[in-house]
């Protein structure tokens, strides 16, 4: 009568559960079901053992709407796996699906990753699927693309002293990003608008099947074809897809009630009922045996995917057990779906525990963002090195993970807050350095406008010092604006090089005719080693004089071969210590060559250091002659022969004779100066 065959069981994966259930060809009923196998003389027998006792079902209403008194007492486990598989099929989503898209840290990958990654999302057919992933795609892309942004502002704020006027960046990749998001996006509004009417139609179509299933109760057809229509009907309504979460319960509650009530009204025979309810069991224990086994599963979040599946089985696609399994068989599933979930609960808690655990670290580093933008910072050069500090802070809140959903807006506004008030803080110093640079600026390009002025001057002498003056003042001056930088210190640069560069060829030119005197010099040395003085002071004297006078006629030598006036001034001193010229007059004339020499040579400052030594000296001796005399007043009673008295006074003479001396050094040095 009842023909079987082994329809496996698929778990979540897709894998066969061998064995684990049977199905009836043709007019399969789940409940209790009577197939029409083209024999119609069994098809009648069978009908004959239909028990017409009024009200009897072959199963109880309970099971087939599912609200039985075990049932009404299902966990939160079991309520929030029913409220998952509504969504899905509105969704027009399995847990298999759900299953092949990897979970990613998106806050680790860089945009670039993540341009490949929504790439891979996108060309997903399945839109629903993959919606979630995307948009964590995008929102990770644009934080990062935000802060890239931000970056380049800031370069450009400091390459040009503040000023954003001209900033201007473009990123292909972010162009590349949002043509593939615009993409997925329009797909996803086709996808919306099919699936919209595809679940109207399917409501619509599944109330039709409804309503005639109602229909038929209360119709006059024969048992054999009622059967029949009841196949039929159960097989539109297995393929009438998906329908809005909000009906699912509903419609399938409505379609059990009015199963129940034709078979209330047709009163299947004991036998037929029996042998589904076997049929129902062996199934539904095979249902039970998975869970057991996903018990084990390491894989928590596939495990618990496939027990939504199972549920579903369990639920739309197996008919009524007996009543003596029916509590135990429902208890035995719920347990093992509680145990599913509590692991699955447990997982969630160490992914919590995780997560509570990164939001520590990413509050640990805004704390040292915080503290950083506290420091008090005086140099660019130290700027740079909290700017580094920084991007490593960045980088690592990046890496940290995520957080708790209900902090990750409060956390990630905490951090921007952060970077933007370190931010603040760092600008405030480049104002501030804007500002000396423009002060800096105005120095410089007064310097630049002094050296082009002296740049064609010829009057080395008193120019070049002023020029070198320049030249230090300008390394004294702190920096300027970058934009103005390299073209303020080439104008510069070439009017101090022009200046110079005439000044050396000046030199040069000059430097041949010092040479050819220092040849001379160096030849007349030789040949005055053999003058001999002749005992006549007036003579010899005479004779000195125009050796000194011709030795200052041959010229200037260079600076590296003065040493040369040094061996003449030598040679000087041999003469005049064989002179029998007192020793004023000897220091005279040698003071007056020296004189000369210094003068001849330019040595300024050497000129002013023999004056204040000229000066210096005057001092002493005043000094002297003072203590002298006063240490003689304190001698009041000695007389003028005394032998200290005179050696006292005799050395007051020697320092007066000095002191005249000295004074007529100063005298002659002064106007030396005055003519010069």
């Amino acid at each position: 009568m009842l023909e079987e065959k082994n329809d496996n069981l698929q778990n979540a994966d897709g894998n066969t559960i061998t064995g684990a259930g049977d199905t009836f060809e043709n007019g399969y009923l789940p409940g209790n079901e009577i197939a029409d196998n083209n024999e119609e003389s069994d098809n009648t027998d069978d009908l004959k053992n239909i028990h017409e006792t009024e009200g009897q079902l072959p199963f109880a209403p309970e099971e087939i709407v599912g609200t039985n008194n075990s049932e009404t007492k299902e966990s939160a486990a079991v309520d929030a796996i029913e409220k998952s598989n509504a969504e899905e099929g509105e969704d027009n989503s399995t847990a298999e699906d759900n299953n092949d898209i990897p979970e990613l840290n998106y806050e680790e990958l860089s945009m670039e990753e993540l341009t490949v990654a929504l790439e891979k999302l996108a060309s997903n057919e399945k839109v629903m699927l993959v919606k979630d992933h995307v948009e964590n795609t995008k929102k990770e892309f644009y934080t990062k693309y935000n802060d890239h942004i931000e970056q380049k502002k800031q370069e450009h704020s400091q390459n040009n002293d503040g000023e954003m006027s001209g900033f201007e960046y473009d990123f292909p990749l972010k162009r590349k990003f949002d043509d593939i998001y615009y993409q997925y996006r329009n797909k996803k509004n086709d996808h919306f608008k099919k699936v919209q009417n595809d679940l109207k139609g399917n409501l619509e179509n599944r109330l039709v099947i409804i309503e005639e299933l109602k229909n038929l109760v209360d119709s006059d057809e024969n048992m054999k074809d009622a059967l029949k229509h009841v196949g039929e009907l159960r097989d539109k309504w297995k393929q009438a897809g998906p329908i809005p979460r909000d009906k699912y319960n509903h419609v399938w509650n409505n379609f059990h009630f009015h199963m129940e009530r034709f078979y209330d009204h047709l009163h299947l025979d004991r036998e037929a009922r029996d042998m589904d309810f076997k049929h129902n069991l062996e199934q539904k224990q095979r249902i039970i045996a998975r869970v057991e086994e996903l018990l084990n599963e390491q894989d928590i979040v596939k495990a618990f995917r496939e027990l939504q599946s199972l549920h579903k089985m369990w639920k739309e696609e197996i008919g009524p057990v007996s009543r003596e399994h029916r509590e135990d068989i429902w208890n035995r599933f719920s347990e093992l779906t509680k145990q599913l979930h509590d692991k699955r609960e447990a997982h969630s808690a160490k992914i919590r525990e995780k997560e509570v655990e990164n939001l520590a670290n990413k509050k640990e580093i805004i704390a040292q963002i915080e503290a950083i933008s506290k420091e008090p910072i005086s140099k660019h050069s130290m700027w740079q090195g909290q700017i580094q500090k920084i991007e490593a802070l960045r980088e690592a809140f990046f890496k940290a993970g995520k957080v708790p959903i209900e902090v990750n807006e409060d956390t990630w506004a905490a951090f921007k807050g952060a970077v933007r008030n370190f931010n603040n803080v760092k600008n405030s110093f480049y104002k501030e350095i804007k500002k000396s640079q423009q002060e800096n600026l105005d120095k410089k390009q007064a310097l630049v406008a002094k050296a082009q002025e002296l740049k064609d001057s010829e009057d080395f002498a008193n120019t070049t010092n002023v020029m070198k003056q320049i030249q230090e003042d300008w390394k004294k001056v702190g920096h300027v604006p970058r934009k103005y930088s390299d073209s303020l210190w080439k104008e510069f640069k070439a009017a101090c090089n022009h200046y110079f560069d005439k000044l050396h060829a000046h030199r040069n030119e000059a430097n041949k005719e010092e040479i050819e005197a220092f040849e001379k010099k160096k030849e007349y040395l030789e040949s005055i080693k053999e003058f001999e003085l002749t005992g006549d002071h007036k003579t010899d004297l005479d004779a000195i004089k125009k050796h000194i006078e011709h030795w200052k006629s041959l010229g200037r030598v260079p600076q590296a071969r003065r040493h040369i006036e040094g061996k003449f001034n030598k040679v000087l001193d041999t003469f005049f210590d064989k002179l029998s010229l007192s020793k004023k007059e000897t220091d005279m004339v040698k003071f007056a060559n020296r004189l000369e020499q210094l003068a001849e040579n330019e040595d300024h400052r050497k000129m002013e250091n023999e004056q204040i030594f000229i000066m210096r000296k005057i001092d002493e001796v005043q000094s002297e002659i003072l203590q002298l005399e006063n240490n003689i007043q304190f001698i009041s009673n000695a007389k003028s022969d005394n032998p200290f008295i005179k050696e006292v006074n005799k050395s007051i003479d020697r320092h007066k004779e000095d002191l005249k001396t000295w004074k007529e050094k100063l005298r002659q040095i002064k106007n030396f100066n005055k003519g010069s």
